[in-house]
C-alpha cells in the first residue's frame, strides 16, 4: 500500500496520520460524513487528503492541492489517475492563485469501487463532494479520461459548473481512429470487445509493467517524438509515478470499469450541456485521436475548439498556464 492510502486508512481507523494530526470529523447533512486525514506542504504545494462517506455507503478519497485561499477549480484527472495527479512544475497553479479539488474516481487510489458503473455515474459524487466543502459552482478541467467525466458532469448538474475546460479528452472512436492509436490503447479497445474479464486481464498486465521499472515511458514507448520528451522529464516521471501507483493501488479493477464505460457509448448527451466549453487538443495525439475529438466537440451547444499544432498527448505539460488562465476567465 502505498503511503497516501496508509495515511488514509490510519484516518478511517482514528490513528493519527505521519504529521501528527489525528482525524477531524463533521457530519454534513444527515448523510455525508467528511474526514480530513492529513495536511502538508509537498514540492512547495500544501494539501489536504480526506475522505468523504458517500450517501450510497461508498467512499471518496479526495485531495486539496495549492495556493492556500486560492480560487477552487475542480479538476478531474487522466485514465488511469488519482488524486494525487499534478503539474510538474508547482510555480503555475501558485503564481495563478489556484486551488485544485480532486477525487479517485471510483475503483482507484482510496475510492470505493462502483460496478458496471458509466460515464455519468461520477457526477452524482461530485455533487456530494462540493456540498461536503461547502461550494456551490466551480471551474472545472478534465484531461484525457477526466475529460469525458467534466462533460457529464456539466450535463447532468449544470447548476454547479461555471465554466468548463476539456483538454487532450477521450472521445467515442471509430475503427479507423482505434488503428492510429498507441499500442496499449488498441490493445485495449480491442479486449473490451471481448468483455469485462478480457480487459481486466490485459489492464492487470499493464498495471504490472507501469508499476515497475519501466513505468509508463515503458508502456507508451511507441508515443510520439513530443510527448516521449516529456515522459524524458524527472520531475514528470517522478509525479507521474506517484499519481500511477497509487490510482492502482487496489488492482486493475477501477480502471477496467471505467475503460469499460469510457469504451462503449456515453451514457449522457453531449448536446444537453449548457456550459461554455474550451476543448484543446494536440493534432499528434495517438492516445485520443484528433477527429474523434472534434466529433465530439460539434456536439457541444457553446464550444471553443483550440489546436496545439505537433503536439501529442502530453500538450497540457506545456500549456498549462494558458488553459488555466482562459478557464478562470470564464469563471
Amino acid at each position: 500500500m502505498g503511503q497516501a492510502g496508509e495515511d488514509l486508512q490510519d484516518a478511517a481507523q482514528g490513528r493519527p496520520g505521519p504529521d501528527g494530526l489525528g482525524l477531524v470529523q463533521g457530519s454534513v447533512g444527515d448523510e455525508v460524513t467528511l474526514a480530513i486525514a492529513r495536511t502538508g506542504v509537498e514540492d512547495r504545494i500544501a494539501f489536504e487528503d480526506g475522505e468523504l462517506a458517500l450517501s450510497d455507503g461508498r467512499t471518496l478519497a479526495w485531495r486539496w492541492w495549492g495556493a492556500e485561499g486560492g480560487t477552487p477549480v475542480l479538476r478531474l484527472q487522466g485514465t488511469p489517475g488519482s488524486r494525487l495527479s499534478r503539474h510538474p512544475d508547482p510555480s503555475i497553479q501558485l503564481g495563478l492563485g489556484v486551488r485544485y479539488l480532486q477525487a479517485d474516481r471510483p475503483g482507484y487510489g482510496g475510492s470505493s469501487r462502483k460496478p458496471e458503473r458509466g460515464v455519468i455515474d461520477f457526477a452524482d459524487d461530485l455533487v456530494e463532494l462540493l456540498d461536503a466543502h461547502g461550494l456551490d459552482r466551480v471551474p472545472v478541467i478534465g484531461g484525457s479520461g477526466g475529460g469525458p467525466h467534466a462533460l457529464a458532469f456539466a450535463a447532468r448538474h449544470p447548476e454547479r459548473i461555471s465554466a468548463v475546460t476539456v483538454c487532450v479528452g477521450a472521445s467515442p472512436l471509430q475503427a479507423e481512429e482505434v488503428s492510429r492509436m498507441v499500442g496499449v490503447n488498441r490493445d485495449s479497445y480491442a479486449a473490451s470487445e471481448k468483455g469485462w474479464d478480457a480487459l481486466f486481464e490485459l489492464l492487470t498486465a499493464v498495471r504490472e509493467r507501469l508499476l515497475g521499472p519501466e513505468g509508463m515511458q515503458g508502456v507508451l514507448g511507441d508515443a510520439p517524438e513530443r510527448d516521449r520528451d516529456v515522459m524524458s522529464n524527472p520531475i514528470w516521471q517522478k509525479v507521474t509515478r506517484a499519481n500511477t501507483s497509487e490510482a492502482l493501488r487496489p488492482g486493475a479493477e477501477g480502471w477496467t470499469d471505467e475503460s469499460m464505460a469510457l469504451h462503449r457509448d456515453w451514457d449522457f448527451d453531449l448536446g444537453t450541456v449548457k456550459a461554455s466549453v474550451a476543448w484543446w487538443h494536440g493534432d499528434d495525439d495517438m492516445n485520443a485521436p484528433l477527429p474523434a475529438a472534434r466529433r465530439a466537440a460539434a456536439l457541444l451547444r457553446h464550444i471553443d475548439f483550440r489546436l496545439w499544432h505537433d503536439e501529442g498527448h502530453f500538450a497540457p505539460v506545456r500549456h498549462d498556464r494558458e488553459m488555466i488562465e482562459e478557464l478562470l476567465s470564464r469563471s
